[in-house]
């Protein structure tokens, strides 16, 4: 999958992404979607991430990717709003965010499988508007915002979608692999 470049090539891979995303997450039967995830030791031992051991089942990750568009909503709002925020919330950066990952995961342990659909498809229509709302040099010209560092908004909004939507389908696919 080629980074998106425009705004066009970004709405189109985020949507493209997403699609790809459900259409996997149909084509598992109730038990599946249900069901704890078990890579295997062998398997989680040759794994470097440490998300392959945070993330128990689906809703694990969808609402992982839920609050990654929160992330991401509420960084551009404060930031066109005047409010100087960083992306990634006090105290964390990114040499630390696998923190803010795991306080994600606990925040949702109460959070049930239907609640984790819903919020995340809410969720990425607000993103799928937001990125809308901007023109391509809004997105893809560096330093255009002041806030966005030595990075384009395009960037964030890409990773807050397409990239993280195929990180998710990663971890779909070998849940189902493993289920055999």
């Amino acid at each position: 999958m080629a980074r998106a470049k425009t705004k066009e090539e970004l709405i189109t891979s985020a949507k493209s992404q997403w699609d790809k995303l459900w259409q996997l997450i149909d084509s598992m039967d109730e038990e599946t979607q249900n069901a704890p995830f078990n890579f295997g030791d062998n398997f989680l031992q040759s794994q470097k991430e440490a998300h392959w051991t945070r993330d128990k089942n689906l809703r694990d990750i969808l609402i992982h990717l839920y609050e990654w568009h929160q992330l991401l909503l509420n960084w551009t709002a404060a930031n066109l709003n005047g409010e100087t925020k960083p992306f990634l919330p006090e105290p964390y950066n990114w040499r630390t965010y696998g923190q803010m990952n795991i306080g994600f995961w606990e925040k949702h342990q109460t959070t049930s499988y239907e609640q984790s659909k819903a919020m995340l498809h809410e969720s990425h229509a607000k993103v799928m508007t937001l990125m809308e709302s901007f023109h391509d040099e809004e997105l893809f010209e560096k330093k255009y915002f002041s806030w966005t560092g030595t990075s384009t908004l395009g960037s964030y909004c890409v990773s807050a979608t397409a990239s993280h939507y195929d990180w998710a389908m990663k971890k779909i696919k070998q849940h189902i692999k493993t289920r055999g």
